[in-house]
């Protein structure tokens, strides 16, 4: 790692820290997930001068804190957009898409003025800036690259869905 000459008064372990979080910020790795942050400093080195260059060079071991979405996880999120295929949601620092098809068990429509998906027979909508509960149900994630990650969602199982749908279901149930 290396520490620019402008920052030596400072506290190295407080330069370290952000000069990590200034280089793998947005960094995805398939096994470890999107880099979110260094969040402690385990060992830093002695420093080493390379002619030429002011600056100096270290060594440094470090835990850092990364997402990673899992198969079959059950995540909130909050919708994004509607499109006539489906609705992104936002997962943290991801998004994901719910498919049409995995909305509701109900028969889906689009409706381009309002932006929202619409349910024929249950009324049940869904637009942007609605809190839903999802399911994963497919994740695929490519080194280095954000914006080629792909994680598809589900919410047509119980309890998924738009949170007051979900409100709804737990009323009905508890009058049965």
């Amino acid at each position: 790692m290396r520490i620019p000459p402008r920052r030596f008064d400072e506290p190295r372990e407080q330069v370290a820290i952000e000069t990590l979080n200034e280089t793998y910020n947005g960094r995805l790795d398939k096994n470890l997930g999107l880099f979110i942050c260094v969040n402690e400093i385990e060992e830093l080195g002695e420093g080493k001068l390379i002619m030429g260059d002011g600056a100096s060079y270290h060594s440094v071991i470090f835990n850092s804190i990364f997402f990673k979405p899992e198969q079959q996880e059950i995540i909130d999120g909050e919708v994004i957009e509607i499109a006539e295929f489906g609705a992104f949601v936002r997962i943290g620092p991801m998004d994901g898409l719910v498919h049409v098809s995995q909305v509701t068990d109900d028969f889906i429509t689009y409706d381009a003025k309002r932006g929202a998906l619409l349910a024929k027979e249950s009324n049940k909508t869904l637009d942007e800036g609605d809190l839903v509960r999802a399911r994963t149900v497919a994740i695929s994630l490519k080194d280095n690259s954000v914006k080629d990650t792909k994680i598809g969602l589900t919410m047509r199982q119980n309890n998924l869905g738009r949170f007051e749908w979900i409100e709804e279901a737990k009323q009905k149930s508890k009058k049965a």
